[in-house]
């Protein structure tokens, strides 16, 4: 980790910072920066070995720094010493609850937070109805000593996307901020917009190192293009182009002897997994899917997948960039479909384990668990190439067949959180939290020196 330094207020010396004596600057500085506003400042090393940073009252005002006792790392360009970074998180829900400000993801948000000591950096969370665009500033919240604070800062030096689905995405309101917090501004958005099932497959299908872990997937054409698939592979799953949380899922089932097929999906008005048979693939489609439009659905191989008492498991793995920009796994967790489940959700009966919980051998488990490590950092390099915007961190839902063999389900932006609930997960859960900050560090530094290289 980078040099963090506590940032000291004092009322007194007006118009100064005052650096710690190890800081050997070998450039003079005349502007002192927080967030995205720069003012001049006059430079002194402190009169005594304090390794803080002290500002003087007025400035720490003009620049409206809070004051919240958080270390924070100094990023030193043009002359100009920034102080932060500063990490605006966006996202849409709010209430008007002191205690709830962000309703049921409020927890969440102040856990993601609350890693701020540990990383250096300054997270607040934010919407679009706190900007005063005439003014730069947001009056954003902060979470500090168990309790939320609203508080008026200068616009972020980078910006976090954690809007929570595809219909607040789909906002123009929120679109035209985006927009012009990137393009006006030139603020850092990292980890813009849901993935989609299909756009993902075509993308990854163009990079050699990766299709051998993409399962043949289809747009839905027609009833002969799934009956081939069905001969091919035995069974196949139905899916929405962009369904999530395993919603609209549906798992259709070939029985060459009798010459029938079956349906396996989740009921979700009564809350249950569903098995039916029928004699045609044809009364299968009519009587399941009726009248529905399958233009947003997508065919996807079937996949034989390694079982833990009879029934299937998928693994759920997580990467995150670092305050270097590199790709780390963060956590993997397997998950064991529920009885008659076609997937490994757990509202759908689905139970988390963790590999030790898995692989009864050690060799086993260290082979899966490499195997695994390796997919996803090839699949994080390649997303990331492919992919317009900035990804900051990426879920995986991964099988290993029968053979060993890897294979790419999905790949979510925006993961969900719930292999986390697991006793022996919480270490993971803290890592991907503050990776998911430490990356900020990352694109602050790049925006300085390189920023051809975050807008290319």
């Amino acid at each position: 980790m980078r040099n963090r330094y506590q940032i000291d207020i004092s009322d007194e010396h007006s118009g100064s910072v005052f650096l710690p004596h190890q800081l050997n600057l070998d450039t003079a500085l005349y502007k002192i920066a927080f967030g995205t506003v720069a003012i001049d400042a006059k430079f002194k090393q402190q009169p005594d070995s304090r390794m803080t940073i002290t500002i003087s009252k007025d400035i720490a005002e003009e620049l409206k720094i809070p004051t919240i006792k958080i270390p924070l790392h100094l990023f030193i360009e043009n002359e100009t010493m920034l102080v932060g970074p500063l990490v605006g998180i966006f996202t849409s829900g709010f209430t008007p609850f002191p205690m709830r400000p962000i309703g049921e993801r409020s927890m969440f948000f102040a856990k993601l937070l609350s890693v701020s000591k540990n990383v250096g950096a300054l997270p607040f969370v934010f919407g679009e109805k706190h900007i005063d665009w005439e003014q730069g500033t947001i009056k954003g919240l902060f979470y500090h000593l168990e309790g939320w604070r609203t508080i008026e800062v200068p616009f972020p030096n980078v910006i976090y996307d954690r809007l929570p689905n595809r219909k607040s995405e789909r906002q123009e309101e929120l679109r035209n901020v985006k927009n012009r917090l990137q393009t006006e501004y030139l603020i850092p958005w990292y980890n813009p917009g849901f993935f989609s099932k299909m756009d993902i497959y075509e993308r990854l299908q163009q990079e050699d190192e990766v299709t051998r872990y993409l399962p043949e997937t289809q747009p839905f054409t027609s009833l002969s293009a799934i009956e081939t698939m069905l001969s091919d592979y035995g069974h196949v799953y139905i899916k929405p182009v962009n369904g999530s949380l395993g919603l609209g899922i549906h798992q259709i089932i070939y029985d060459k002897h009798e010459h029938t097929y079956f349906c396996r999906y989740r009921d979700h008005k009564v809350d249950k997994n569903i098995l039916r048979k029928y004699p045609s693939l044809e009364a299968l489609m009519k009587h399941v899917f009726g009248g529905k439009k399958l233009t947003r659905m997508l065919v996807q191989q079937g996949i034989y997948l390694l079982r833990k008492d009879q029934r299937p498991i998928d693994f759920r793995v997580h990467t995150n960039k670092d305050e270097d920009g590199n790709w780390n796994v963060t956590a993997m967790a397997a998950k064991i479909a529920g009885a008659g489940s076609v997937t490994t959700h757990v509202k759908s009966g689905g139970v988390i384990k963790s590999m030790s919980e898995i692989f009864d051998n050690d060799a086993e488990k260290i082979s899966a668990t490499e195997k695994l490590k390796t997919a996803v950092l090839i699949l994080s390099e390649a997303l990331d190439e492919n992919i317009e915007g900035i990804l900051g961190e990426i879920g995986f839902d991964l099988g290993l067949d029968r053979d060993g063999r890897v294979w790419l389900f999905e790949a979510n932006s925006k993961p969900g959180r719930s292999i986390f609930k697991h006793p022996q997960l919480k270490e993971f859960d803290l890592l991907t939290r503050k990776l998911s900050l430490a990356f900020s560090i990352y694109l602050t530094e790049q925006m300085l020196t390189k920023p051809e290289e975050i807008f290319r």
